[in-house]
């Protein structure tokens, strides 16, 4: 079920909505919203959706298997349903990620197949992956800011579905100069660790002391357009659709 915060911009005086470009106020609207300044976000449980998708994955995953030890098996369909008992609409459903078999049915499965129960399992036990940096390791990089003296280390890289996700370690030295031009697609946060800098999103500018926090549309120009102490580092994780 979808979570709701209920927040009240009359006790959050520190949250600031800006708005870009659009003529609004930045302030979302929703069903919630109300005349005495409250207003409700809705918010989904990431362990309710990760439950969510891991079964839709074991069953996708069950079914790629279970098609492919069929087909290695040189049967159709139909025979498979003659020879496990198992009806043909069930098998059907089974490799096309439609439904989650009982125990029962596997084991017919898995006895007509020759296979064991668990390799029908195969699939699903993915490989996931992790990204270590060291301390000071962050690959440095060349982006658009690089030119500006806006210095670029990755803190870690890989891509998974359909979403990239970049983490950068952003400093700006001395020598930086500003850049309030940035413009990319996804969506960005930054968070100050060192420094001050007067950070332009739209027509919007953030003055930016550590611990502050930034979350925007990268779409409209962006970027550090005053520097007031240097040096200045800050976070930076851009998400992105993966295009491939």
């Amino acid at each position: 079920m979808p979570l709701y915060i209920r927040l009240d911009l009359r006790e959050a005086e520190g949250i600031v909505w800006g708005a870009c470009c659009s003529g609004d106020s930045g302030r979302p609207e929703g069903p919630g919203d109300d005349q005495a300044g409250g207003y409700e976000v809705e918010m989904q449980d990431p362990h309710e959706l990760t439950d969510e998708k891991r079964a839709m994955a074991l069953e996708q995953a069950l079914g790629r298997q279970l098609r492919e030890f069929r087909k290695s098996n040189n049967l159709t369909v139909s025979e498979l349903s003659a020879v496990s008992g198992v009806s043909l609409a069930m098998i059907s459903k089974i490799e096309n990620g439609q439904t989650s078999p009982s125990l029962s049915t596997l084991q017919s499965l898995s006895v007509a197949l020759n296979v064991p129960v668990t390799a029908l399992f195969r699939q699903f036990e993915e490989h996931r992956t992790a990204s270590y940096v060291p301390s000071g390791k962050g690959l440095t990089i060349e982006r658009r800011g690089s030119r500006a003296g806006h210095q670029y280390q990755l803190l870690g890289h890989g891509v998974r579905g359909e979403i990239t996700v970049e983490p950068y370690l952003i400093t700006l030295s001395e020598k930086a100069d500003v850049f309030p031009l940035f413009q990319h697609v996804g969506i960005e946060f930054i968070h100050m660790l060192e420094g001050e800098v007067g950070y332009r999103h739209g027509d919007q500018l953030y003055h930016l002391k550590p611990g502050d926090s930034l979350f925007f549309d990268p779409n409209a120009p962006h970027g550090p357009e005053e520097l007031i102490e240097l040096p200045a580092r800050f976070l930076a994780i851009i998400s992105y659709a993966n295009k491939n």
